[in-house]
């Protein structure tokens, strides 16, 4: 079973580093052009923040997934 993970209960450092991993994983897409990894840490942030997606730790892989709210 995934856990859901407060991204606000985090320390500003380990979130920019779960951010970070989550943006360099192989297979993201940002569409038909390419952002720097600061522009898809800030987007991803948003996204996190405006509650439109939520940070799942996956059990099975144990890695931390980000993923659309209405996904869960």
């Amino acid at each position: 079973m995934d856990t859901l993970i407060p991204y606000d209960s985090l320390a500003p450092e380990t979130l920019e580093n779960i951010l970070d991993d989550i943006v360099s994983r192989d297979g993201t897409d940002y569409g038909n052009y390419e952002l720097s990894a600061e522009q898809k840490r800030q987007q991803a942030l948003q996204a996190l923040s405006s509650g439109s997606a939520v940070l799942l730790f996956d059990t099975e892989s144990e890695t931390i997934k980000m993923v659309p709210k209405d996904a869960i």
